[in-house]
Protein backbone atom coordinates (compact mmCIF):
# COMPACT_ATOMS: atom_id res chain seq x y z
CA UNK A 1 0.00 0.00 0.00
CA UNK A 2 0.83 3.61 -0.25
CA UNK A 3 2.77 5.83 2.46
CA UNK A 4 0.21 6.63 5.20
CA UNK A 5 -3.05 5.50 2.99
CA UNK A 6 -5.66 4.36 5.07
CA UNK A 7 -7.32 0.69 3.10
CA UNK A 8 -9.74 0.68 6.13
CA UNK A 9 -12.56 3.15 7.39
CA UNK A 10 -10.99 3.69 10.88
CA UNK A 11 -11.79 6.83 11.50
CA UNK A 12 -15.53 5.93 10.74
CA UNK A 13 -15.47 3.64 14.16
CA UNK A 14 -16.42 4.00 17.26
CA UNK A 15 -15.38 1.33 18.33
CA UNK A 16 -11.57 1.51 17.57
CA UNK A 17 -8.47 1.73 20.22
CA UNK A 18 -4.96 1.86 19.90
CA UNK A 19 -2.17 0.07 21.92
CA UNK A 20 1.52 0.21 22.22
CA UNK A 21 4.12 -2.02 22.97
CA UNK A 22 8.25 -2.69 21.93
CA UNK A 23 7.40 -5.28 19.70
CA UNK A 24 4.50 -5.98 17.76
CA UNK A 25 3.98 -10.08 16.38
CA UNK A 26 1.24 -10.09 13.61
CA UNK A 27 0.08 -14.06 13.92
CA UNK A 28 1.05 -16.72 16.80
CA UNK A 29 1.76 -19.51 14.11
CA UNK A 30 4.08 -21.84 15.66
CA UNK A 31 7.20 -19.05 14.49
CA UNK A 32 5.10 -16.13 16.01
CA UNK A 33 4.23 -17.52 19.14
CA UNK A 34 7.89 -18.08 19.95
CA UNK A 35 8.67 -14.84 18.31
CA UNK A 36 6.70 -13.23 20.82
CA UNK A 37 8.36 -15.39 23.42
CA UNK A 38 11.88 -14.71 22.90
CA UNK A 39 11.24 -10.83 23.12
CA UNK A 40 9.71 -11.16 26.01
CA UNK A 41 12.41 -13.23 27.85
CA UNK A 42 14.82 -10.07 26.57
CA UNK A 43 12.45 -7.66 28.77
CA UNK A 44 10.65 -6.49 26.07
CA UNK A 45 6.58 -5.83 25.77
CA UNK A 46 5.20 -7.66 23.04
CA UNK A 47 1.24 -7.50 21.94
CA UNK A 48 0.50 -10.96 19.72
CA UNK A 49 -2.03 -11.04 17.53
CA UNK A 50 -4.15 -14.35 16.73
CA UNK A 51 -6.66 -14.79 14.31
CA UNK A 52 -8.05 -18.22 15.80
CA UNK A 53 -8.49 -18.64 20.02
CA UNK A 54 -5.24 -20.32 19.65
CA UNK A 55 -1.51 -20.22 19.64
CA UNK A 56 0.70 -22.26 18.09
CA UNK A 57 -0.37 -22.72 14.67
CA UNK A 58 1.21 -26.23 12.80
CA UNK A 59 0.64 -27.43 16.11
CA UNK A 60 -2.55 -26.80 17.33
CA UNK A 61 -5.16 -24.75 15.51
CA UNK A 62 -3.66 -26.71 12.49
CA UNK A 63 -3.54 -29.87 13.73
CA UNK A 64 -0.27 -31.32 12.84
CA UNK A 65 2.08 -33.25 14.89
CA UNK A 66 5.77 -31.86 14.56
CA UNK A 67 7.79 -33.74 11.48
CA UNK A 68 10.81 -34.28 12.95
CA UNK A 69 14.63 -35.84 11.88
CA UNK A 70 16.54 -38.76 13.37
CA UNK A 71 18.32 -36.70 15.78
CA UNK A 72 16.09 -35.23 17.94
CA UNK A 73 15.45 -37.31 20.40
CA UNK A 74 19.14 -36.73 21.42
CA UNK A 75 18.17 -33.09 21.45
CA UNK A 76 20.22 -32.30 19.06
CA UNK A 77 19.12 -29.94 15.63
CA UNK A 78 16.32 -28.20 17.72
CA UNK A 79 16.82 -25.00 19.91
CA UNK A 80 16.82 -25.72 23.62
CA UNK A 81 13.08 -24.78 23.97
CA UNK A 82 11.56 -26.84 21.50
CA UNK A 83 13.59 -30.13 23.38
CA UNK A 84 12.05 -28.29 26.45
CA UNK A 85 8.27 -28.21 24.92
CA UNK A 86 9.14 -32.29 23.60
CA UNK A 87 9.98 -33.09 27.07
CA UNK A 88 6.80 -31.15 28.67
CA UNK A 89 4.61 -32.60 26.23
CA UNK A 90 5.59 -36.25 27.54
CA UNK A 91 5.44 -35.05 30.97
CA UNK A 92 2.12 -33.98 30.75
CA UNK A 93 0.83 -37.25 29.72
CA UNK A 94 3.16 -39.05 32.83
CA UNK A 95 1.23 -36.90 35.27
CA UNK A 96 -2.46 -36.60 33.86
CA UNK A 97 -2.83 -39.63 32.11
CA UNK A 98 -3.55 -43.31 32.98
CA UNK A 99 -0.65 -44.74 31.36
CA UNK A 100 0.85 -48.65 31.81
CA UNK A 101 3.73 -48.57 33.94
CA UNK A 102 5.84 -49.36 30.61
CA UNK A 103 4.81 -46.15 28.99
CA UNK A 104 5.65 -44.24 32.24
CA UNK A 105 8.99 -45.70 32.21
CA UNK A 106 9.31 -44.70 28.39
CA UNK A 107 11.85 -42.15 28.24
CA UNK A 108 10.87 -41.84 24.43
CA UNK A 109 7.35 -41.90 25.17
CA UNK A 110 4.95 -41.23 21.71
CA UNK A 111 1.61 -40.83 23.53
CA UNK A 112 -0.07 -41.86 19.86
CA UNK A 113 2.13 -44.22 18.89
CA UNK A 114 1.86 -42.60 15.29
CA UNK A 115 4.64 -43.32 12.74
CA UNK A 116 4.86 -39.99 11.38
CA UNK A 117 6.59 -38.46 14.28
CA UNK A 118 8.34 -39.79 17.91
CA UNK A 119 5.71 -37.25 19.69
CA UNK A 120 2.55 -37.37 17.75
CA UNK A 121 0.12 -35.87 20.59
CA UNK A 122 -2.94 -34.07 20.66
CA UNK A 123 -3.08 -30.29 19.40
CA UNK A 124 -4.88 -29.44 23.06
CA UNK A 125 -1.92 -30.85 25.14
CA UNK A 126 0.32 -28.71 22.56
CA UNK A 127 -1.58 -25.56 23.57
CA UNK A 128 -1.49 -26.59 26.96
CA UNK A 129 2.59 -26.69 26.85
CA UNK A 130 2.48 -23.78 24.73
CA UNK A 131 0.42 -21.85 26.83
CA UNK A 132 2.31 -22.64 30.24
CA UNK A 133 5.53 -21.79 28.67
CA UNK A 134 4.17 -17.91 28.10
CA UNK A 135 2.36 -18.10 31.49
CA UNK A 136 4.11 -15.83 33.47
CA UNK A 137 5.03 -13.11 30.85
CA UNK A 138 1.40 -13.02 29.85
CA UNK A 139 0.34 -12.76 33.32
CA UNK A 140 2.32 -10.05 34.44
CA UNK A 141 1.10 -7.91 31.69
CA UNK A 142 4.62 -8.59 29.06
CA UNK A 143 3.08 -10.58 26.51
CA UNK A 144 -0.99 -9.74 25.58
CA UNK A 145 -2.66 -11.84 22.86
CA UNK A 146 -4.97 -10.27 21.02
CA UNK A 147 -7.51 -13.39 19.92
CA UNK A 148 -9.68 -12.87 16.87
CA UNK A 149 -8.33 -10.79 15.44
CA UNK A 150 -6.63 -10.20 11.74
CA UNK A 151 -4.46 -7.66 9.93
CA UNK A 152 -5.78 -5.14 7.59
CA UNK A 153 -3.93 -2.21 7.37
CA UNK A 154 -0.04 -1.07 7.79
CA UNK A 155 1.01 2.22 7.64
CA UNK A 156 4.59 2.83 6.37
CA UNK A 157 6.53 5.68 6.09
CA UNK A 158 9.69 5.41 3.75
CA UNK A 159 11.22 1.73 5.00
CA UNK A 160 9.63 1.64 8.34
CA UNK A 161 6.59 0.47 9.55
CA UNK A 162 4.38 3.09 11.12
CA UNK A 163 1.41 1.24 12.30
CA UNK A 164 -0.92 -1.69 12.13
CA UNK A 165 -4.43 -2.12 12.42
CA UNK A 166 -6.34 -5.26 13.17
CA UNK A 167 -9.73 -6.08 12.98
CA UNK A 168 -11.60 -8.62 15.08
CA UNK A 169 -13.40 -11.69 13.73
CA UNK A 170 -15.78 -13.99 15.05
CA UNK A 171 -13.26 -15.39 17.09
CA UNK A 172 -12.78 -12.51 18.96
CA UNK A 173 -13.77 -12.75 22.84
CA UNK A 174 -16.42 -10.28 24.28
CA UNK A 175 -14.83 -6.45 24.45
CA UNK A 176 -12.32 -6.42 21.90
CA UNK A 177 -12.59 -3.73 19.64
CA UNK A 178 -14.04 -3.44 16.24
CA UNK A 179 -10.66 -2.38 14.54
CA UNK A 180 -7.52 -2.04 17.33
CA UNK A 181 -4.02 -0.20 16.10
CA UNK A 182 -0.63 -0.84 17.37
CA UNK A 183 2.13 0.67 17.06
CA UNK A 184 5.39 -0.60 17.94
CA UNK A 185 9.02 -0.53 17.38
CA UNK A 186 9.10 -3.61 15.59
CA UNK A 187 6.41 -5.91 13.54
CA UNK A 188 7.43 -9.44 13.06
CA UNK A 189 5.37 -11.46 10.72
CA UNK A 190 4.14 -14.61 12.53
CA UNK A 191 1.14 -15.27 9.92
CA UNK A 192 1.20 -18.65 7.42
CA UNK A 193 0.59 -16.33 4.72
CA UNK A 194 3.08 -13.82 5.13
CA UNK A 195 -0.24 -10.98 5.49
CA UNK A 196 1.96 -8.40 6.59
CA UNK A 197 4.47 -8.24 3.91
CA UNK A 198 1.95 -7.29 1.84
CA UNK A 199 -0.04 -4.93 3.65
CA UNK A 200 3.39 -3.27 4.55
CA UNK A 201 4.27 -2.94 0.80
CA UNK A 202 7.82 -5.08 2.04
CA UNK A 203 9.39 -7.13 -1.33
CA UNK A 204 8.15 -10.67 -1.10
CA UNK A 205 8.41 -13.31 -3.35
CA UNK A 206 5.26 -15.99 -3.91
CA UNK A 207 4.74 -19.45 -5.66
CA UNK A 208 7.41 -20.96 -7.49
CA UNK A 209 10.73 -19.21 -9.25
CA UNK A 210 12.32 -19.77 -12.46
CA UNK A 211 14.94 -21.98 -12.81
CA UNK A 212 16.92 -18.73 -14.98
CA UNK A 213 16.53 -16.57 -11.61
CA UNK A 214 17.66 -19.76 -8.67
CA UNK A 215 19.30 -22.20 -11.05
CA UNK A 216 17.61 -24.84 -9.36
CA UNK A 217 17.13 -27.87 -11.32
CA UNK A 218 13.62 -28.44 -9.85
CA UNK A 219 12.68 -24.48 -10.54
CA UNK A 220 9.74 -24.10 -13.17
CA UNK A 221 11.05 -22.60 -16.69
CA UNK A 222 9.34 -19.73 -15.98
CA UNK A 223 7.84 -18.18 -12.54
CA UNK A 224 4.15 -18.69 -11.47
CA UNK A 225 3.64 -16.85 -8.12
CA UNK A 226 0.24 -18.97 -8.05
CA UNK A 227 2.03 -22.14 -8.42
CA UNK A 228 2.00 -22.51 -4.35
CA UNK A 229 1.53 -26.30 -2.90
CA UNK A 230 -1.04 -27.76 -1.76
CA UNK A 231 -3.09 -26.76 2.05
CA UNK A 232 -5.29 -29.51 3.99
CA UNK A 233 -7.87 -28.95 5.90
CA UNK A 234 -7.02 -31.31 9.00
CA UNK A 235 -9.88 -33.67 10.53
CA UNK A 236 -9.64 -35.82 13.48
CA UNK A 237 -11.60 -39.40 13.58
CA UNK A 238 -12.23 -42.09 16.20
CA UNK A 239 -13.42 -45.59 15.03
CA UNK A 240 -16.23 -47.29 16.64
CA UNK A 241 -16.80 -50.64 15.34
CA UNK A 242 -20.17 -51.62 14.94
CA UNK A 243 -21.31 -48.05 14.83
CA UNK A 244 -22.76 -45.74 12.39
CA UNK A 245 -21.71 -41.87 12.20
CA UNK A 246 -22.12 -41.41 8.78
CA UNK A 247 -22.20 -37.51 8.01
CA UNK A 248 -24.59 -35.94 5.87
CA UNK A 249 -23.49 -36.00 2.22
CA UNK A 250 -21.42 -33.00 1.67
CA UNK A 251 -21.65 -30.46 -1.01
CA UNK A 252 -19.02 -30.77 -2.81
CA UNK A 253 -18.80 -34.92 -2.59
CA UNK A 254 -19.69 -35.75 -6.70
CA UNK A 255 -17.15 -33.11 -7.83
CA UNK A 256 -14.19 -34.70 -5.27
CA UNK A 257 -15.15 -38.19 -5.82
CA UNK A 258 -14.67 -37.67 -9.83
CA UNK A 259 -11.99 -35.34 -9.11
CA UNK A 260 -8.81 -36.84 -10.61
CA UNK A 261 -5.46 -35.24 -10.10
CA UNK A 262 -3.34 -34.80 -13.30
CA UNK A 263 -0.22 -37.27 -11.87
CA UNK A 264 -2.50 -39.98 -11.32
CA UNK A 265 -4.73 -42.47 -12.98
CA UNK A 266 -6.83 -42.92 -9.87
CA UNK A 267 -9.65 -40.19 -7.91
CA UNK A 268 -8.06 -38.28 -5.35
CA UNK A 269 -10.67 -39.95 -3.26
CA UNK A 270 -8.81 -43.92 -3.43
CA UNK A 271 -6.26 -45.91 -1.88
CA UNK A 272 -3.50 -44.43 -4.77
CA UNK A 273 -1.54 -41.69 -3.87
CA UNK A 274 2.33 -40.68 -4.47
CA UNK A 275 4.86 -42.66 -3.15
CA UNK A 276 7.63 -40.51 -1.37
CA UNK A 277 10.15 -42.34 -1.79
CA UNK A 278 9.54 -41.94 -5.98
CA UNK A 279 7.28 -39.40 -6.73
CA UNK A 280 6.95 -40.69 -10.20
CA UNK A 281 5.10 -43.79 -9.01
CA UNK A 282 1.98 -43.99 -7.10
CA UNK A 283 1.11 -46.38 -3.91
CA UNK A 284 -1.23 -48.28 -2.58
CA UNK A 285 -2.69 -47.56 0.90
CA UNK A 286 -5.72 -48.95 3.32
CA UNK A 287 -7.12 -47.65 6.63
CA UNK A 288 -5.88 -50.11 9.15
CA UNK A 289 -2.92 -52.47 9.61
CA UNK A 290 -3.07 -55.50 7.82
CA UNK A 291 -1.28 -58.46 7.20
CA UNK A 292 -1.01 -57.82 3.64
CA UNK A 293 1.68 -55.52 3.69
CA UNK A 294 -0.65 -52.59 2.73
CA UNK A 295 0.76 -49.17 4.20
CA UNK A 296 -2.04 -48.28 6.99
CA UNK A 297 -2.67 -44.62 7.39
CA UNK A 298 -4.30 -44.87 10.38
CA UNK A 299 -1.74 -45.42 12.80
CA UNK A 300 0.55 -42.56 10.16
CA UNK A 301 -1.01 -39.80 12.60
CA UNK A 302 -2.35 -41.30 15.37
CA UNK A 303 -2.60 -39.14 18.44
CA UNK A 304 -4.25 -41.17 20.99
CA UNK A 305 -3.65 -44.56 21.51
CA UNK A 306 -5.31 -46.05 24.86
CA UNK A 307 -2.96 -49.19 24.15
CA UNK A 308 -0.95 -47.05 26.23
CA UNK A 309 -3.49 -46.44 28.94
CA UNK A 310 -4.84 -48.71 32.39
CA UNK A 311 -8.30 -47.35 31.24
CA UNK A 312 -9.89 -47.88 28.70
CA UNK A 313 -11.29 -43.75 28.06
CA UNK A 314 -11.31 -43.07 24.71
CA UNK A 315 -11.10 -45.42 21.18
CA UNK A 316 -8.07 -44.42 19.05
CA UNK A 317 -8.19 -41.20 17.52
CA UNK A 318 -6.30 -40.31 14.14
CA UNK A 319 -5.65 -37.18 12.19
CA UNK A 320 -7.52 -37.38 8.23
CA UNK A 321 -3.87 -35.02 7.19
CA UNK A 322 -3.56 -37.55 4.04
CA UNK A 323 -2.58 -37.17 0.45
CA UNK A 324 -6.53 -38.10 -0.25
CA UNK A 325 -6.81 -34.47 0.91
CA UNK A 326 -4.67 -32.50 0.01
CA UNK A 327 -6.23 -29.01 -1.58
CA UNK A 328 -4.60 -28.39 -4.95
CA UNK A 329 -7.67 -27.02 -7.08
CA UNK A 330 -7.29 -23.54 -6.60
CA UNK A 331 -5.08 -21.02 -4.81
CA UNK A 332 -5.76 -19.49 -1.59
CA UNK A 333 -3.36 -17.31 -1.55
CA UNK A 334 -2.55 -14.03 -3.60
CA UNK A 335 -5.90 -14.36 -4.73
CA UNK A 336 -8.90 -11.78 -4.30
CA UNK A 337 -10.87 -12.55 -1.27
CA UNK A 338 -13.74 -13.12 -3.68
CA UNK A 339 -11.98 -16.47 -5.33
CA UNK A 340 -9.96 -17.20 -1.97
CA UNK A 341 -13.21 -17.65 0.70
CA UNK A 342 -14.64 -20.23 -2.01
CA UNK A 343 -11.16 -21.92 -2.10
CA UNK A 344 -10.91 -22.44 1.22
CA UNK A 345 -14.09 -23.57 1.55
CA UNK A 346 -13.97 -26.31 -1.29
CA UNK A 347 -10.65 -27.66 0.93
CA UNK A 348 -13.02 -27.90 3.65
CA UNK A 349 -15.45 -29.60 1.56
CA UNK A 350 -12.38 -32.21 0.13
CA UNK A 351 -11.66 -32.91 3.82
CA UNK A 352 -15.76 -33.94 4.39
CA UNK A 353 -15.89 -35.96 1.39
CA UNK A 354 -12.97 -37.96 2.46
CA UNK A 355 -14.56 -38.56 5.46
CA UNK A 356 -17.80 -39.29 3.86
CA UNK A 357 -16.11 -41.72 1.12
CA UNK A 358 -14.30 -43.60 4.16
CA UNK A 359 -17.66 -44.37 5.46
CA UNK A 360 -19.61 -45.17 2.72
CA UNK A 361 -17.37 -45.79 -0.01
CA UNK A 362 -13.86 -46.77 0.63
CA UNK A 363 -12.67 -50.19 -0.37
CA UNK A 364 -11.66 -52.46 2.22
CA UNK A 365 -9.13 -55.50 2.08
CA UNK A 366 -11.80 -57.71 3.42
CA UNK A 367 -14.06 -57.10 -0.02
CA UNK A 368 -16.23 -54.79 1.77
CA UNK A 369 -17.05 -51.24 0.71
CA UNK A 370 -17.18 -48.45 3.69
CA UNK A 371 -16.17 -47.85 7.52
CA UNK A 372 -19.44 -46.35 8.87
CA UNK A 373 -17.69 -46.37 12.64
CA UNK A 374 -15.68 -43.95 11.44
CA UNK A 375 -16.31 -40.36 13.80
CA UNK A 376 -15.93 -37.10 13.77
CA UNK A 377 -14.01 -35.70 17.16
CA UNK A 378 -14.38 -32.19 17.65
CA UNK A 379 -13.82 -32.73 20.92
CA UNK A 380 -10.03 -33.28 20.12
CA UNK A 381 -9.86 -30.13 17.85
CA UNK A 382 -12.08 -27.74 20.14
CA UNK A 383 -14.29 -27.19 17.29
CA UNK A 384 -18.01 -28.22 16.88
CA UNK A 385 -17.48 -29.97 13.45
CA UNK A 386 -14.43 -32.23 13.81
CA UNK A 387 -12.14 -30.34 11.52
CA UNK A 388 -9.02 -27.88 12.73
CA UNK A 389 -9.77 -24.27 13.19
CA UNK A 390 -7.53 -23.37 10.64
CA UNK A 391 -5.84 -25.02 7.74
CA UNK A 392 -2.53 -26.53 7.08
CA UNK A 393 -1.24 -23.69 4.87
CA UNK A 394 2.29 -25.14 3.76
CA UNK A 395 4.08 -21.98 1.93
CA UNK A 396 4.28 -18.55 2.43
CA UNK A 397 5.06 -15.49 0.76
CA UNK A 398 8.83 -15.17 1.38
CA UNK A 399 10.84 -12.17 1.75
CA UNK A 400 13.18 -10.66 -0.40
CA UNK A 401 15.84 -10.79 1.37
CA UNK A 402 20.02 -10.41 1.79
CA UNK A 403 20.66 -13.91 1.23
CA UNK A 404 18.23 -16.11 -0.54
CA UNK A 405 18.37 -19.99 0.67
CA UNK A 406 18.16 -22.73 -2.78
CA UNK A 407 18.14 -25.70 -3.60
CA UNK A 408 21.72 -26.29 -4.01
CA UNK A 409 22.05 -25.26 -0.25
CA UNK A 410 20.36 -28.35 1.23
CA UNK A 411 20.18 -31.28 -1.82
CA UNK A 412 22.09 -34.05 -0.60
CA UNK A 413 22.69 -34.43 -5.05
CA UNK A 414 23.41 -31.01 -5.46
CA UNK A 415 25.64 -30.41 -2.85
CA UNK A 416 27.58 -34.31 -3.05
CA UNK A 417 31.16 -34.55 -0.35
CA UNK A 418 30.62 -30.87 0.38
CA UNK A 419 27.91 -32.18 2.80
CA UNK A 420 26.74 -29.67 5.40
CA UNK A 421 26.53 -26.04 3.83
CA UNK A 422 27.40 -24.17 7.07
CA UNK A 423 27.01 -20.41 7.16
CA UNK A 424 29.09 -17.63 9.13
CA UNK A 425 26.08 -15.88 10.23
CA UNK A 426 23.79 -19.20 11.12
CA UNK A 427 20.91 -18.43 13.75
CA UNK A 428 20.06 -21.89 13.67
CA UNK A 429 20.20 -25.18 12.44
CA UNK A 430 17.47 -28.04 10.94
CA UNK A 431 16.80 -31.19 8.79
CA UNK A 432 13.79 -32.85 6.88
CA UNK A 433 13.84 -33.77 2.84
CA UNK A 434 13.18 -30.80 0.32
CA UNK A 435 9.32 -31.80 0.65
CA UNK A 436 6.86 -30.03 -2.01
CA UNK A 437 3.34 -31.48 -1.53
CA UNK A 438 1.42 -31.10 -4.88
CA UNK A 439 1.46 -27.57 -6.71
CA UNK A 440 -1.89 -26.01 -7.26
CA UNK A 441 -1.48 -25.24 -11.09
CA UNK A 442 1.22 -27.41 -12.40
CA UNK A 443 0.55 -30.37 -9.82
CA UNK A 444 4.38 -30.92 -9.40
CA UNK A 445 5.48 -32.68 -6.14
CA UNK A 446 9.06 -33.64 -4.85
CA UNK A 447 10.75 -35.49 -1.91
CA UNK A 448 14.29 -34.29 -2.58
CA UNK A 449 16.86 -36.10 0.12
CA UNK A 450 18.53 -33.38 1.92
CA UNK A 451 21.16 -32.70 4.58
CA UNK A 452 20.99 -31.43 7.36
CA UNK A 453 20.70 -27.75 7.34
CA UNK A 454 21.71 -24.14 9.31
CA UNK A 455 19.49 -21.15 8.95
CA UNK A 456 21.81 -17.89 7.69
CA UNK A 457 20.81 -14.23 9.23
CA UNK A 458 20.82 -13.07 5.98
CA UNK A 459 17.62 -14.95 5.01
CA UNK A 460 15.86 -13.07 8.22
CA UNK A 461 16.74 -9.35 6.80
CA UNK A 462 14.51 -7.74 4.38
CA UNK A 463 16.24 -5.70 1.78
CA UNK A 464 14.73 -2.92 2.49
CA UNK A 465 12.10 -2.52 5.45
CA UNK A 466 13.99 -1.70 8.16
CA UNK A 467 11.20 -2.93 11.23
CA UNK A 468 10.21 -5.30 9.65
CA UNK A 469 11.22 -9.38 10.37
CA UNK A 470 9.96 -12.75 9.44
CA UNK A 471 9.47 -15.23 11.86
CA UNK A 472 7.48 -18.42 10.76
CA UNK A 473 7.82 -19.75 6.74
CA UNK A 474 8.14 -16.31 5.26
CA UNK A 475 12.17 -16.05 5.37
CA UNK A 476 13.88 -15.50 2.72
CA UNK A 477 14.13 -18.84 0.18
CA UNK A 478 13.42 -20.36 -2.81
CA UNK A 479 9.95 -22.67 -3.01
CA UNK A 480 11.86 -25.84 -3.02
CA UNK A 481 14.08 -24.73 -0.43
CA UNK A 482 10.82 -23.92 1.72
CA UNK A 483 9.75 -27.84 1.03
CA UNK A 484 12.29 -28.40 4.00
CA UNK A 485 12.15 -25.15 6.58
CA UNK A 486 8.24 -25.15 6.79
CA UNK A 487 8.73 -27.84 9.49
CA UNK A 488 7.47 -27.21 12.71
CA UNK A 489 11.45 -27.42 14.75
CA UNK A 490 12.85 -24.90 12.02
CA UNK A 491 9.73 -22.72 12.22
CA UNK A 492 10.02 -22.77 16.23
CA UNK A 493 13.71 -21.66 15.53
CA UNK A 494 12.85 -18.67 12.67
CA UNK A 495 10.31 -17.39 15.12
CA UNK A 496 13.38 -17.35 18.50
CA UNK A 497 15.75 -15.79 16.48
CA UNK A 498 13.18 -13.42 14.87
CA UNK A 499 12.18 -11.96 18.61
CA UNK A 500 15.55 -12.26 19.64
CA UNK A 501 16.92 -9.96 16.61
CA UNK A 502 14.50 -7.89 17.53
CA UNK A 503 15.12 -7.00 21.43
CA UNK A 504 19.23 -7.37 20.25
CA UNK A 505 18.23 -4.37 17.20
CA UNK A 506 16.56 -2.68 19.86
CA UNK A 507 19.03 -2.81 23.34
CA UNK A 508 21.50 -1.53 20.61
CA UNK A 509 19.45 1.12 18.39
CA UNK A 510 20.75 -0.74 15.25
CA UNK A 511 18.03 -2.38 12.75
CA UNK A 512 18.63 -5.77 11.43
CA UNK A 513 20.53 -4.63 8.05
CA UNK A 514 23.18 -3.10 10.49
CA UNK A 515 23.58 -6.17 12.71
CA UNK A 516 23.73 -8.04 9.63
CA UNK A 517 26.49 -5.75 8.01
CA UNK A 518 28.49 -6.04 10.94
CA UNK A 519 30.74 -9.32 12.00
CA UNK A 520 31.07 -7.68 15.35
CA UNK A 521 27.52 -7.45 16.06
CA UNK A 522 26.81 -10.89 14.55
CA UNK A 523 28.97 -12.61 16.88
CA UNK A 524 27.13 -10.85 19.71
CA UNK A 525 24.00 -11.48 18.23
CA UNK A 526 24.79 -15.39 18.19
CA UNK A 527 26.43 -15.36 21.71
CA UNK A 528 23.09 -13.97 22.53
CA UNK A 529 21.33 -17.35 21.00
CA UNK A 530 23.78 -19.91 22.63
CA UNK A 531 23.18 -18.71 25.54
CA UNK A 532 19.06 -18.60 25.20
CA UNK A 533 19.81 -22.21 24.21
CA UNK A 534 19.39 -22.24 19.95
CA UNK A 535 22.05 -24.37 18.25
CA UNK A 536 23.99 -22.87 15.65
CA UNK A 537 25.53 -25.46 13.91
CA UNK A 538 25.90 -28.99 13.13
CA UNK A 539 28.15 -31.22 15.33
CA UNK A 540 30.81 -32.51 13.33
CA UNK A 541 29.84 -35.91 14.31
CA UNK A 542 26.53 -35.55 12.60
CA UNK A 543 28.17 -34.33 9.58
CA UNK A 544 30.52 -37.07 9.27
CA UNK A 545 27.47 -39.35 10.09
CA UNK A 546 25.74 -38.42 6.89
CA UNK A 547 28.37 -38.69 4.66
CA UNK A 548 28.74 -42.19 5.12
CA UNK A 549 28.23 -43.99 2.26
CA UNK A 550 24.63 -46.10 2.22
CA UNK A 551 25.00 -49.84 3.57
CA UNK A 552 23.33 -52.48 1.26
Amino acid sequence: MTEQQSTYPAHKQSNHETLQADVIVIGASLGGTLAALAAAKQGLHVILTEPTDWIGGQLTSQAVPPDEHRWIEKGIGAPGTFIEFRERVREFYRLNYPLTEEALENPILNPGNGWVSRLAHEPKIALQVLEDMLSVYVNTGRIRILYGTVPVEAVTEQHRIVSVTVQKNDHAPAGVASYTTLFGSYYLDGTDEGDLLELSGTEYVSGAEARSDTDEPHALDEADPLDMQSITHVAAVDYIEGGDFTIERPAEYDYWKAYKPSFSEYPILSWYATDANDTSKLKEFTLFPNEQGVTSLWDYRRIVDPAIWTEKLSAEVSLLNWAMNDYYASPVTGVPLQERLPNLESARQLTLSLVYWLQTEAPRLDGGKGYPGIRLRGDILGTEDGLAKAPYIRESRRIKGMYTITEHDVSKELRGEQGIKRYEDSVGIGSYSLDLHPTVVTHRTFYIPNYPFEIPLGSLIPVRMTNLLPACKNISMTQIAGGCYRLHPVEWNIGEAAGYLAAYAIANELTPQEVYASTEHVSRYQELLENRGVQLHWPEEVEEEVLQPPTS
